[in-house]
């Protein structure tokens, strides 16, 4: 699924790296827990969560993962957006919760990962 079309389904709006905007995900995988994020998840992952520190960053960048998407409305300090920017991860916000941008996403045809 286009990333374009993520943001439009669910609202979003891009904080950081929006050149990564046009690539396309296969999965999706909602989690505040970056511990299961690095147990689970592989490339290719929109990564969907509430947690807005550095170490969301780092752990995509350990994953290779292009995007993340906050939920809650959550906002990312700038020192965050910056090293997003650096590390081309488009970052994005929505006011939308974990549990309604799944079911938004699972009914437009994109799934979650494999356990």
């Amino acid at each position: 699924m286009h990333l374009r079309a993520i943001k439009d389904s669910v609202k979003a709006t891009v904080l950081a790296y929006e050149k990564g905007i046009d690539l396309d995900i296969h999965t999706a995988f909602g989690s505040d827990l970056m511990s299961d994020v690095l147990a689970y998840v592989e490339e290719d992952t929109l990564l969907i969560t509430g947690l807005t520190n550095h170490q969301v960053i780092r752990t995509a960048e350990m994953l290779d993962l292009k995007a993340i998407l906050f939920v809650r409305g959550k906002m990312p300090c700038q020192e965050v957006i910056e090293l997003a920017e650096e590390k081309k991860i488009l970052l994005m916000m929505t006011k939308e919760s974990l549990f309604t941008v799944a079911g938004i996403l699972y009914g437009e045809g994109l799934r979650g990962i494999s356990i």
